[in-house]
């Protein structure tokens, strides 16, 4: 199940920094994605809870869920790829995680450990000083 926060998604354009000569002193092309998590009508409130858990490093003081884009030259460019960044980062944080089934230590593997700690064994033993009564 993906979910499209597109339609709730709140847009702000602002000068983009970097190269680019004129250009980038004239037009707005950074793109900032701003989503209120606590006011969606999207997700559920157990949905809710685990994306402010997950995505907490990206949601401001205000409990925006904050995205920004500038690497294209246009701003439609930049909006599309917030809006993609977005719903990439909402889907991901809301699939669960997958459980890991512990396996057992197969025979071969126990005998194979035993066998080694055995030969080490023998090895260490043969390095030993010989004493008086080992004759």
């Amino acid at each position: 199940m993906k979910i499209d926060i597109s339609s709730e998604i709140i847009f702000k354009t602002a000068r983009s920094g970097g190269k680019g000569g004129q250009n980038v002193n004239k037009v707005e092309t950074m793109v900032e994605g701003r989503w209120l998590i606590d006011a969606s009508n999207l997700v559920t409130e157990q949905q809710k809870q685990l994306l402010a858990e997950k995505l907490s490093n990206r949601i401001t003081a205000d409990g925006f869920f904050l995205v920004k884009s500038q690497t294209e030259r246009t701003q439609m460019g930049n909006k599309e790829s917030v809006i993609e960044k977005m719903n990439a980062l909402v889907n991901h944080a809301l699939q669960p995680k997958k459980i890991r089934i512990a396996t057992k230590i197969p025979k071969g593997v126990k005998e194979g450990r035993l066998k080694n700690k055995k030969l080490q064994s023998s090895l260490k033993e043969g390095r030993k000083k010989l004493k008086r009564e080992d004759y």
